[in-house]
């Protein structure tokens, strides 16, 4: 279906492209009866002003582009639609590109929104390592840049975060006061910032307690419900005495869980288990999963908020935001009452 441009109905009216053109945009100095003429013509061919086109004659196109890690769990889910709910407000659509937990494919995410002219950019990362020439390079072009949950950890930034740190030594405290001894920590990748955060609140909760550290009870693994299988499988094949496991994420934690009742272990009263995400996904499983539960809507919204202001002046100071997460105790981890 071709698309009828200004150029088309000059065309067919025999005028200039600037003569239609004002009198679209009801130009007081254009005759009626030739702006009557216009806007007849136009609804006659099917014109449609081209939004983009109109905005960057202002030097805006009105988006802004979020850029998630992975779309498999409800977490980014929740916090775009936080941030629909205050830029859709602000007459500001949005533009969602996911990454797939590959830090090459978010730098072409990056450009990508760079060349669609975005007026800002809302970003969970993949590395805090990897692409920080990229985002120091937009922030020096001056594009309004806000990042939430995963951070560029050691550079000036806008940000939205949880404790990652209180609240993993929290939660391990609480395994620890459930009679936990051998608690296993899955760790995430080391180029999420979040997971050196949330090993340091494993390390310091066993410490507070005279737990002795062991590394064999500590070790990396990846972010989906098989990683969490495998993990499992290599736990039991290692011989490795356990009676709880803290994992980075709730996709690693179901993964171990259902594995380890697959092999006839009794959840929580043998092995309890707690984990980071707090999607909706921790209370469809069984037992329902023990899990700290960002405000993934409000992080969206605080996230959408600092864009405005960034886009409103691209020079204004950097802010942290850091929201308060909850613990939500379920039956997964209540050793006690099991």
């Amino acid at each position: 279906m071709k698309h009828i441009t200004i150029k088309d109905i000059a065309r067919h009216l025999s005028l200039s492209v600037s003569t239609v053109s004002r009198a679209l945009m009801n130009d007081k100095n254009i005759r009626k009866e030739t702006k009557e003429k216009v806007l007849e013509t136009a609804k006659v061919l099917g014109y449609k002003p081209n939004p983009v086109a109109t905005n960057l004659k202002y030097g805006h196109t009105n988006t802004v582009g979020v850029i998630v890690p992975e779309m498999v769990t409800p977490f980014a889910s929740q916090v775009i639609n936080g941030i629909q709910s205050i830029l859709y407000a602000n007459g500001i659509k949005v533009i969602i590109a996911e990454s797939g937990e590959d830090f090459s494919k978010e730098r072409e995410n990056l450009k990508m929104m760079e060349r669609f002219m975005v007026d800002g950019i809302i970003i969970c990362l993949c590395s805090y390592k990897k692409n920080k020439d990229e985002y120091t390079r937009l922030q020096q072009a001056e594009m309004p840049m806000v990042f939430y949950d995963r951070i560029p950890h050691g550079m000036n930034v806008s940000q939205v975060i949880v404790n990652d740190y209180l609240k993993a030594f929290f939660l391990v405290e609480h395994l620890i006061r459930e009679g936990c001894k051998r608690i296993v920590h899955l760790q995430g990748p080391d180029d999420v910032y979040n997971s050196i955060e949330r090993a340091r609140g494993y390390k310091d909760a066993l410490s507070k307690f005279n737990i002795p550290f062991e590394k064999e009870m500590m070790f990396k693994t990846g972010l989906t419900f098989e990683d969490g299988e495998n993990a499992a499988n290599i736990l039991i094949e290692k011989g490795l005495h356990f009676d709880a496991v803290f994992a980075f994420t709730d996709t690693l934690a179901i993964g171990v869980m259902n594995r380890l009742r697959d092999l006839n272990k009794k959840i929580p009263a043998e092995v309890a288990i707690a984990s980071f995400s707090g999607t909706v996904l921790s209370t469809i499983v069984y037992p329902q999963l023990t899990t700290v539960e960002p405000p993934l809507f409000q992080m969206g919204k605080e996230a959408a908020e600092l864009i405005l202001e960034k886009i409103k002046n691209p020079l204004s100071p950097n802010r942290s935001i850091v929201l308060d997460a909850e613990i939500q105790l379920r039956a997964s981890s209540m050793k006690k009452s099991s």
